[in-house]
């Protein structure tokens, strides 16, 4: 990857010491809401980088005047990427000692980054997630508070099987009515979904695992920090919300079935029991059990109750299940020959260390090397692996 070197910023007393990397999740419809709520709840300074992948044309325009109107660098590909390569690309790009990875569905709160540093720096942790709630009313609902994720190895008389062990903490609980129970606490599971990482942790890593394309990147990435001896907290003074509403645009049809697509999901999962050395157990059965259940419920149902109304007609169903089925493997194939994705550079020539308060800049505008599939483009060139 190749970019246009830019004379650094002067070094001031509100120089940031954080990145912000936006990443697309499943969709594009909450990209406004989410990018308004980061600048309007964001207190301190920081950086940001948004990472622009494959959305829809008026997204796409939003996105470039945003970034010429508040100083923040833009990389844009016409492709549609995967979270965890959209994450790598953000990563390479930044120069702060903490970067915090956030999809475009996120919701932030008034004052919700500084807890993250706080904690990371009180720590001296590798990765710091915040309280995460889901849905609307916005912050109330938990959908995450921390977790546990470890391989241990189950003995069962002269056999020995090496399994995951995963437990996520509050699920669907009220935050508000177990305020007492919340309180910063170490954990083993973060979400990548919103989470501040300490950079040079990624000097024992190397970049996020982009051949997990649809599945398990947020439990890799746990292990690996475990494995290198990092810690990492919940700091529940922090809190977020993922906004899950689906617009039956085509606009994020699109992305939303390849990111939950059975060929995705089928060959992380089985990227992710090899490159771990785990057995197959009922883990791994139960989630091939549930391919494309995602897509199902958030789509196909909902369509096959407006075509039955109060009738439940079962030919009908299987016919259609085996349609999405057969449609969903297509644009999987489709995308999986693509071997060319430019990525646009969009970044002011002297960005403001807080993009408070930022006029519309002059842009420089390079494209970065797109000779190479996006799983190689967007390799990080800031640290050894």
């Amino acid at each position: 990857m190749t970019a246009t070197l830019l004379s650094p910023p002067a070094v001031t007393a509100l120089q940031p010491s954080v990145t912000i990397v936006v990443a697309p999740r499943e969709r594009f419809g909450y990209t406004q809401k989410s990018l308004e709520s980061i600048y309007q709840h964001t207190k301190i300074p920081f950086e940001l980088i948004y990472v622009d992948a494959g959305s829809p044309k008026h997204i796409q325009k939003y996105l470039a005047r945003e970034a010429a109107k508040r100083g923040f660098t833009l990389l844009r590909s016409d492709q549609f990427l995967s979270p965890n390569q959209a994450r790598n690309l953000g990563l390479s790009q930044i120069t702060t000692d903490y970067v915090v990875f956030i999809d475009n569905d996120i919701h932030v709160s008034s004052g919700w980054l500084e807890p993250l540093l706080r904690c990371a720096k009180e720590t001296n942790a590798a990765a710091v997630c915040p309280l995460t709630c889901i849905g609307k009313p916005l912050h109330d609902r938990i959908h995450f508070a921390g977790g546990e994720a470890r391989i241990f190895m189950d003995v069962q008389g002269e056999q020995i099987w090496r399994r995951l062990y995963e437990k996520r903490f509050l699920v669907s609980r009220s935050a508000a009515a177990i305020k007492h129970q919340l309180y910063r606490r170490a954990c083993e599971l973060v979400e990548l979904r919103c989470t501040l990482v300490r950079r040079d942790i990624f000097e024992q890593l190397g970049c996020l695992d982009e051949k997990l394309l649809g599945t398990q990147e947020d439990i890799d990435f746990c292990l690996s920090v475990s494995r290198a001896n990092g810690q990492m907290f919940c700091e529940p003074a922090s809190v977020v919300t993922h906004v899950p509403e689906i617009s039956y645009r085509w606009s994020d049809l699109g992305y939303f079935m390849l990111r939950w697509s059975d060929m995705w999901e089928v060959e992380s999962l089985m990227y992710f029991q090899q490159k771990w050395a785990l057995d197959m157990d009922e883990y791994f059965l139960q989630r091939y059990r549930q391919l494309g259940q995602r897509r199902h419920q958030t789509f196909l149902y909902p369509l096959l109750h407006r075509l039955q109304g109060n009738r439940k007609v079962s030919w009908l169903e299987n016919i259609v299940i085996k349609l999405e089925q057969w449609l969903n493997q297509i644009l999987a194939d489709r995308h999986a020959k693509l071997r060319h994705t430019p990525i646009k550079k969009l970044t002011p020539t002297s960005p403001s260390p807080n993009h408070k308060t930022v006029p519309h800049k002059k842009l420089h505008r390079s494209v970065l090397d797109s000779h190479s599939h996006p799983t190689q483009l967007s390799q990080p060139h800031l640290m050894p692996h």
